[in-house]
């Protein structure tokens, strides 16, 4: 305060911060007088002042920040130090805002605005009398005429009006400000030029007209007829206000009023027959939903920023406006927006962009806004359907897909997929959609960004509609055909789609060779036609990968190979399983090219791009070829178990966990033989030294160590525990080893699940009297041990959801021993094991009689409580 010079804002903050870390930890028993101390050094002082408001907007923040989560400790610390400050000194610190606020209000305004931002944090807390009196308020009205503090006061007055008090006392509250800010000349927005002002003033209407709708709603719930009524009759008087804001050109503006507007709509839904004015009210809030949802001139579409972003945010809160439109009254929305839409596609040609786009979107919207069950818009209602049905004729017919302009052209095709059973209804428009789809238009349009979204939507339209693409399937192939080439990097040539989304394409082809009504051979014919290319290409360019000597090069060639590889993939989505791939005749092909990807898997270069996409292609033929694929998987396997890290045995365990789910028994001599090296290949991975430190290294041997247990769980499961018993009784007693291990020794609730798992499986299969020798006696040493040493542990969190998912199977695996040992697993546990973990007698009787329950579940809820008493 006696300095010169001002200290530097930042550095005023901290002392704040710490002089409010201070107050927290030393108000409730060293410093109670800690405000009537600081107020006494810092009197009328400016720069004192200054300090003493930003310590209590920084104590506001440790107390009632709404961002950050206390803990149960800091909340009850919280509770009793706002309880504290209320019965102490919060008069005392209202009085001193009050005067801090008379003093400056002419002369310091960036005190003033300080004290009425502390003023709005505090009042959600503090007894709101205090403030929402005829002193605070009056003076409060006076700064809404001042324009450096009417942005803070407004602020201020929508904290006052937000805060929660009885119902008839807000009404009041909320009318008396409206009166008098109306006479002040406030509602007339016409006349006000400054929108950041006007902002907040629209957020402090928005907060009216809601406490009005939850004071509504409280009464009307209490039965209170009379007060109800007079609250809606305030709430219709704010509705010409409401309505002025949301058209109004400033979209945050706009925006801050949305959620008074979507109460509002709220309230009249509930009432069964609407007045006039209502009526009225609804008709204008769809005009201005309307016209608002329109693009400016700005928008820039080729290069969409922050602004952008914010209109679609803020057109996404305006489609939920019309939602709720459409709830109040349905009838009005449609014919609202068949008006709007008839009248603009008229004369497309003529009208802007921004106009035309707007019209084909509310089209859009109806579809969301007037819901029915699987998209079936043309049938039940016969007005709202005939009336759906004439726009989109009118759509598809009046040309307006040439609109020069991308919003106008993607709001088309989109429109177009989303409507698909119109043209189940009216197929003979089927031809002209489609050229719109393959040529300039669509897939062929100037902008990548059409092009892409149109490679999509063109595969969704040929799936709705496959029933209906049969004459048109040669013609549609011929026509997308340079579409499907891939572009090899060495040529230079662009291509008119990204990689992405010329998946798309090769998956819309597959399709309609696959639902086509041709003959096998003619479908065999067609998919040989589209793989052909790919396999061929495929060749030359693994040949060129293995000879080029420059990384970057070796790098765009193995990924056109990949992409090769995921084009063929996808083609395969269009068959559901087997059966079809043998109906079309279409196996031989898929055969051809696995014959042609797998050389690619002992290419020494770019080996992980090369392995995931071949990787993937086996995925989807083990689905679709079934047992033909199983004479590739030994050599393909041999090959991704070469130089393999964590990340590529983390990716191969899935295939042939899912090759040991399918097959089962069929893959038992691969998986005898496979078994012992994959395992190597783990452990070797596992056992790499790291740094210390390295979190991904570790995250990543987790990742694999709940694969590893994942495989022997697939193993265990689909009843191939013989491939486990049959590698010789030392890999036997390694792999169990490294089961208890993971039960016991990593933190890791996932993998301790799993580990349970593949226990108590291998004690049901091989715990018996006729199981493999010495397995009984590695049950009582290592299995049961694991059961409590695992839940012992201060890592196993029983207050985790994933820890109680390990500890249930840990009382599966128990409850297992038990059924195979008998009599004999009990004597085992009373005599010998848990004395020996000092349990007192009581609660070993205690834990054998849960144990002997027949019901599975009293046992699993009586272990949860043992290791709760057990833990230290």
């Amino acid at each position: 305060m006696l300095s010169l010079q001002p200290e530097k804002t930042f550095i005023r903050n901290k002392a704040a911060q710490v002089f409010a870390l201070l107050f927290v930890t030393e108000y409730l028993t060293k410093w109670p007088k800690f405000f009537f101390d600081i107020l006494s050094v810092v009197d009328l002082n400016p720069r004192g002042i200054d300090l003493y408001l930003r310590i209590l907007m920084a104590i506001d923040s440790e107390l009632v920040d709404r961002d950050v989560v206390h803990t149960s400790e800091e909340a009850r610390r919280n509770t009793l130090i706002k309880d504290t400050m209320r019965e102490q000194c919060i008069p005392n610190l209202v009085e001193s805002w009050y005067q801090i606020l008379q003093n400056y209000q002419y002369t310091n305004s960036e005190v003033t605005c300080q004290c009425l931002e502390v003023v709005g944090a505090y009042v959600s807390w503090i007894d709101l009398s205090l403030i929402a009196n005829d002193r605070f308020i009056n003076m409060l009205l006076g700064h809404m005429s001042i324009e450096v503090l009417r942005e803070e006061a407004c602020d201020c007055l929508f904290e006052i009006v937000n805060k929660g008090m009885d119902p008839v006392d807000k009404m009041k509250l909320v009318e008396s400000l409206c009166q008098v800010l109306q006479t002040a000349g406030f509602f007339s927005i016409d006349q006000e030029e400054d929108v950041d002002f006007l902002a907040r003033f629209s957020k402090l209407v928005n907060g009216m007209g809601q406490s009005l709708i939850v004071s509504w709603t409280k009464l009307i719930k209490s039965g209170d007829i009379k007060n109800a009524q007079e609250a809606l009759q305030a709430i219709e008087t704010k509705v010409a206000l409401m309505l002025q804001l949301l058209i109004h050109e400033d979209d945050d503006i706009s925006s801050n009023i949305i959620g008074f507007c979507y109460d509002y709509l709220h309230i009249l839904k509930q009432l069964t027959v609407l007045s006039d004015q209502q009526k009225a009210n609804v008709e204008a809030i769809m005009l201005a939903v309307m016209k608002k949802l329109t693009y400016d001139e700005e928008y820039n579409f080729e290069n969409e920023g922050e602004d952008e972003a914010m209109f679609v945010e803020y057109r996404k809160q305006l489609k939920l406006l019309l939602d709720r439109l459409a709830q109040v009254s349905p009838e009005l929305l449609l014919a609202s927006v068949r008006r709007v839409f008839s009248s603009t596609l008229q004369n497309w040609q003529t009208t802007r962009f921004m106009e035309v786009e707007v019209a084909i979107r509310l089209l859009y919207m109806l579809a969301e806004a007037l819901p029915v069950s699987h998209g079936a818009h043309f049938s039940g209602d016969v007005s709202k359907a005939s009336a759906l049905q004439d726009m989109m004729r009118t759509l598809v017919t009046s040309g307006v897909s040439s609109y020069q302009h991308t919003s106008v052209t993607l709001e088309f095709f989109e429109t177009v997929v989303r409507y698909e059973k119109f043209f189940t209804v009216e197929p003979q428009h089927i031809p002209n959609v489609l050229m719109a789809f393959l040529d300039h238009r669509g897939l062929r349009h100037s902008s990548a960004k059409v092009r892409s979204r149109t490679a999509y939507l063109f595969s969704r339209f040929v799936k709705s509609l496959n029933k209906q693409m049969n004459p048109f399937i040669e013609d549609i192939l011929n026509r997308i055909q340079d579409l499907l080439a891939l572009s090899p990097p060495e040529n230079g040539y662009q291509s008119l789609l990204s990689s992405d989304d010329q998946l798309f394409i090769y998956e819309t082809a597959g399709v309609l060779i696959v639902n086509s009504e041709y003959s096998a051979d003619r479908k065999q014919a067609l998919m040989r036609n589209l793989l052909t290319p790919l396999m061929e290409k495929f060749k030359v360019l693994l040949e060129k990968l293995m000879l080029a000597q420059d990384e970057e090069r070796q790098a765009s060639l193995a990924d056109c190979l990949n992409h090769a590889v995921g084009f063929a993939s996808r083609t395969s989505k269009a068959f559901s399983n087997k059966q079809t791939v043998k109906q079309c005749g279409c196996s031989e092909v898929y055969l051809d090219c696995l014959q042609t990807f797998l050389p690619a898997l002992s290419c020494p270069l770019q080996k992980d791009i090369l392995r995931s996409g071949v990787r993937t292609f086996l995925h989807r033929m083990i689905i679709c070829l079934e047992e033909e694929v199983l004479p590739f998987i030994p050599s393909a396997s041999e090959h991704m178990l070469k130089d393999c890290e964590a990340k590529d045995l983390q990716e191969f365990i899935p295939l042939i966990n899912q090759i040991t789910a399918k097959f089962k028994i069929q893959v038992s001599p691969f998986l005898q033989q496979m078994f012992m090296p994959l395992l190597r290949a783990i452990f070797e991975v596992l056992l790499r030294p790291a740094e210390e430190n390295d979190q991904s290294a570790a995250l990543e041997k987790q990742m694999l160590r709940r694969s590893y247990f994942a495989f022997l769980q697939t193993v265990t499961g689909s009843g191939m525990s013989e491939v486990i018993a049959n590698q010789g009784a030392e890999n036997v007693e390694q792999v169990l080893v490294t089961v208890i291990q993971g039960a016991v020794d990593y933190p890791d609730p996932i993998a301790q699940k799993t580990c349970f798992i593949i226990l108590s499986k291998l004690v049901e299969l091989w715990g018996g009297k006729d199981g493999p020798v010495g397995f009984a006696d590695f049950v009582y040493k290592h299995i049961v041990p694991a059961c409590f040493l695992a839940p012992l542990k201060q890592t196993f969190d029983l207050a985790d959801a994933q820890t109680v998912l390990a500890l249930s199977e840990c009382a599966v695996t128990l409850k297992t021993i038990h059924l195979k040992r008998g009599p004999e697993c009990v004597q085992y546990l009373q005599q010998e094991y848990l004395p020996s973990l000092q349990v007192a007698p009581e609660i070993i009787q205690e834990f054998c009689q849960a144990l002997q329950q027949p019901d599975a579940k009293v046992f699993k809820n009586y272990l949860k409580v043992f290791f709760q008493r057990a833990k230290p």
